[in-house]
């Protein structure tokens, strides 16, 4: 790995403090594009790339059936790359300024109808067992909070303010927000809390709510097996993971009338074009509606 790269990587880390999910990502988009310059142009270095280089990688790419929101992907990698080597200096011209990604159709989030999550909580799906309350409170706090899956591994038990049904969150970039839930959370935490402490006696109080089997904070795989699980149940969307009912939330609070600005509050989003995409879905609805219901449409 180049140091350029290194250095890039360690600023997103500590500096920016990117997620987890972000570095590693950048890190392998950048490594795939220094393996190319060293494959095709011989002795070049990331640092020295020039326009050319990169419509050449993208056609490859292109050409071998990689999407064109991947390869959008990846060249944000590398706009990220020259847009901290320009900031220290390392290099005058920023070489991404002279490229244009390729154009990708807008997805619109995929989210579980509320009839299928009425399902979910009304049936008998969740055993009383431990797993079973751990299992329901996991799903409750996605859908009722809108919350990230990292945000909610990171949950410990004096972030939850019973008082005020209230979560404390640490988001992106070490940004902390307050997220209110409804008294019937409240009930299903303090269920859970019961048990956790009959399983757990020798973990602190002001420990993660949620543990792996070792005592040590759950690992987002088992949380996006859990929520698979249960999703498979009530509902055919081909995505079921964790961030679908982060959109479930954002969208069925849209259908109710909430105010798009205290959503984007919720959600922890920096801008508000991010989430005026969940309008697509209520605008998507009420087409469906008038498309049944009007005698012309």
């Amino acid at each position: 790995m180049e140091d350029s790269i290194a250095k890039f990587l360690e600023y997103l880390k500590y500096e920016k403090r990117s997620s987890e999910h972000t570095v590693t990502a950048y890190e392998g988009d950048l490594l795939q594009f220094e393996q190319y310059l060293r494959e095709n142009f011989s002795g070049m270095t990331v640092l020295k790339t020039e326009p050319l280089m990169v419509r050449a990688w993208m056609m490859e790419l292109l050409e071998k059936e990689i999407s064109a929101r991947s390869v959008c992907r990846k060249t944000s990698a590398l706009r990220a790359f020259f847009r901290y080597h320009v900031k220290i200096k390392n290099v005058g011209i920023n070489p991404m300024e002279a490229i244009t990604s390729p154009k990708v159709k807008k997805r619109l989030p995929q989210f579980v109808e509320e009839e299928d999550m009425g399902n979910l909580f009304s049936e008998e799906l969740f055993e009383d067992t431990f797993e079973g309350w751990r299992d329901r409170l996991i799903i409750e706090l996605f859908y009722v909070t809108g919350m990230r899956l990292s945000e909610l591994t990171n949950i410990r038990r004096n972030d939850l303010d019973l008082y005020t049904c209230t979560v404390k969150v640490l988001g992106k970039r070490n940004k902390e927000r307050i997220i209110p839930f409804s008294p019937r959370v409240k009930e299903v935490i303090l269920k859970y809390f019961s048990l956790f402490d009959e399983k757990y006696p020798e973990i602190p109080k002001n420990y993660y709510i949620f543990v792996a089997p070792n005592c040590n904070k759950i690992y987002p795989k088992a949380v996006y097996r859990i929520v698979r699980k249960y999703l498979d149940l009530v509902t055919t969307i081909d995505k079921r993971s964790p961030h679908v009912l982060r959109h479930t939330f954002a969208t069925h609070m849209l259908n109710h009338g909430a105010d798009i600005n205290a959503i984007k509050e919720i959600l922890g989003h920096a801008s508000l074009s991010a989430t005026q995409v969940y309008t697509h879905n209520s605008i998507e609805k009420l087409k469906n509606i008038y498309n049944q219901a009007h005698p012309r449409a």
